[in-house]
């Protein structure tokens, strides 16, 4: 079958030169090697841990309970993030749970949120994340809540 052999050694020729031409420029002999500069990472703005662990940084949606799903904030667009505290305005989702949860209508209440005093995060030693939300509820809000509630965050 020499058509075959033929038409293999073609094949490889095209993959090894096809492989050469996208090797970067640094693994030719003749390139010189780049300088190497001291740099200081700047100090990590703290994150948001979710249900899941994971770190955040201005998420759009954040789950408060964790083991139902009954309050979630949405459509959050945040105004400040830094080393000591995050704002946004948002909506916070709550179901009524009105018999009961599972048969329960979500409501939706417009919301200030306030992230605040950094911590280091144990999980992740030298991320800081927040350990307090502070949501504020600009016009109604849920029955069972106070204009302004603060919970502290897991991490």
């Amino acid at each position: 079958m020499p058509g075959l052999r033929t038409t293999k050694a073609a094949a490889l020729g095209a993959v090894v030169l096809f492989a050469a031409a996208m090797a970067p420029a640094s693994a030719s002999p003749s390139a010189a090697p780049a300088p190497v500069r001291a740099v200081t990472p700047a100090a990590a703005d703290p994150v948001l841990v979710d249900c899941f662990w994971k770190p955040l940084v201005r998420p759009a949606d954040f789950m408060l309970a964790c083991g139902d799903g009954n309050s979630r904030l949405t459509s959050l667009t945040w105004s400040r993030w830094d080393a000591d505290a995050a704002m946004a305005r948002g909506r916070n989702v709550v179901n009524d749970c009105e018999p009961y949860c599972a048969a329960g209508t979500f409501h939706s209440y417009p919301v200030l949120v306030r992230l605040d005093r950094p911590g280091e995060w144990t999980k992740k030693p030298g991320l800081p994340h927040y350990t307090r939300m502070t949501l504020t509820y600009t016009d109604t809000r849920p029955e069972r809540l106070e204009r302004v509630e603060t919970y502290p965050l897991w991490g």
